[in-house]
């Protein structure tokens, strides 16, 4: 990954600023242009960015405006490391509005039931007889974490659906149209529709535990600090 998006890739010459708010991923505004534009970094693979484009058009079907990823002059979702996306204005989203995203969000679930997992991703069904899968790899946690981990997602049932597995309210928008906008799919993928409505409604004593767990998981070796921090509320210090 280049330190700034090579913005020249998709035509683009303008001041960049910084954004905040993203702890795994770097991104970029522009400033000055008709249509302003956004540059993230992004660790996945092309496979795994072209996934995107059905599930946000069926997002888009269940009642949410969805950034889609912008081609570069090469025809590529990332260049060197980027994704361009454009960007989109909204009134920040509290944690009392999510309750009323569920019956959007479940919708998309209904929707996107018969697409296929994400390239390189596994659900955590998947992750129960397996060790990596996205920004999971549970052989470099240490074993009784893993196990920890294992064993709060034996608990869940269900379908499994594609989910966006971030629906925290800084990822969300209240549109002029009056339409919600969700950003930030880098962590989708397909699992348990479980994941997401527990961030839309108070979830189960187990449903919690899972959803924990996967954020320990996921973030192991990317945000190491915070992933320890957490995993102490499933087996002590790790």
């Amino acid at each position: 990954m280049t330190a700034l998006p090579p913005i020249g890739l998709w035509g683009v010459d303008a001041p960049l600023e910084p954004l905040a708010g993203g702890h795994r991923n770097r991104a970029f505004r522009t400033t000055g242009l008709a249509r302003g534009l956004v540059f993230k970094s992004t660790r996945r693979s092309a496979e795994a960015l072209a996934w995107l484009a059905p599930v946000h058009a069926l997002a888009r079907d269940a009642g949410f405006t969805v950034p889609g990823l912008i081609p570069s002059r090469n025809r590529a979702l990332a260049e060197q490391g980027w994704t361009c996306e454009p960007f989109l204005e909204g009134r920040p989203f509290a944690a009392a509005d999510l309750p009323a995203l569920a019956p959007r969000i479940r919708s998309f679930h209904r929707a996107t039931a018969a697409l296929p997992q994400r390239p390189g991703f596994l659900s955590s069904r998947d992750l129960l007889t397996q060790d990596r899968g996205g920004d999971v790899d549970l052989s470099l946690m240490p074993p009784i974490l893993a196990l920890a981990c294992r064993a709060a997602w034996s608990g869940l049932r269900g379908d499994e659906t594609v989910i966006h597995a971030d629906l925290s309210s800084g990822n969300i928008l209240h549109g002029a149209d009056g339409l919600p906008i969700l950003l930030d799919w880098d962590e989708s993928r397909r699992d348990l529709a479980a994941f997401d409505l527990a961030q839309v409604a108070p979830p189960s004593d187990t449903i919690h535990r899972a959803t924990l767990a996967w954020e320990v998981a996921c973030s192991w070796q990317v945000e190491p600090d915070h992933a320890r921090a957490l995993a102490r509320r499933l087996v002590g210090p790790a």
